[in-house]
């Protein structure tokens, strides 16, 4: 199987492309250490996968929870070959900048910016004295190219895409190869919520319909997450989107 005895810790695992993915990897013979917040969730689908499974509660916005938990599930899988994040939240969908809290901007940034920062910083830990890794970051159209609903969501976003490049520029010298993920309009709990909340405002029932129907499926993302996690993708870089 491609990913046989690859050792992967993946954030955000309890639903969504998270979910699609850990279903994914373990498929193809892969160790997966789980982290979410999502806790009833998340350990029901590591009971449903089975052994080769195994969830955290991790916060991954708090630097001391996060490396508690890389260094744990790094213990039980004996080391780590890739990160697969996927965290994230989608908050502050159509709200005018005048009225854009700074608490929603903090929460966004915190969760998905300062997130895969800490994330990334504490698996790279992991992997430098192996000289070898894979990490995968999630980003979004909306934060490379533009035409996000909320300002901090596609802020956050586009920060963690230069993030990813930056850190490909640095871990690649010691073996780590970094990529960076731009789903589309994917049918995830997080983007069901936001199209929800953008029909409670403009009462667009037409472009709600068409919205929703034009939803992909998150495994064609877990797809593209395992062939990233895979030996296959070794001459992969930089952004990849998809539909």
């Amino acid at each position: 199987m491609p990913l046989d005895g690859k050792r992967i810790v993946l954030t955000g695992a309890a639903s969504g492309i998270g979910k699609a993915t850990a279903l994914r990897v373990a498929a193809e013979g892969a160790r997966v250490a789980m982290l979410d917040v999502n806790d009833d969730e998340g350990q029901r689908l590591a009971e449903a996968i089975g052994d080769q499974t195994r969830y955290w509660h991790a916060n991954v916005a708090d630097e001391a929870a996060v490396k508690e938990v890389i260094g744990e599930a790094a213990e039980w899988l004996g080391g780590i070959d890739v990160l697969l994040h996927v965290a994230g939240v989608l908050d502050g969908a159509n709200i005018n900048l005048p009225a854009f809290s700074e608490e929603t901007w903090d929460r966004v940034i915190d969760i998905n910016l300062k997130g895969s920062f800490l994330v990334a910083k504490h698996v790279a830990a992991v992997m430098e004295p192996n000289k070898q890794g894979v990490m995968v970051l999630t980003a979004s159209g909306a934060g490379v190219k533009g035409g996000s609903s909320s300002f901090a969501y596609g802020s956050s976003k586009g920060g963690v895409h230069g993030l990813a490049m930056v850190l490909e520029q640095r871990l690649a010298p010691l073996g780590i190869r970094v990529n960076d993920v731009a789903p589309g309009n994917i049918d995830t709990p997080l983007k069901v919520a936001q199209v929800r909340e953008t029909y409670e405002i403009t009462r667009d029932s037409d472009n709600f319909e068409r919205t929703m129907s034009s939803l992909a499926d998150p495994s064609g993302v877990a797809a593209v997450m395992a062939f990233l996690a895979s030996d296959d993708a070794d001459y992969v870089r930089g952004t990849i989107f998809t539909r």
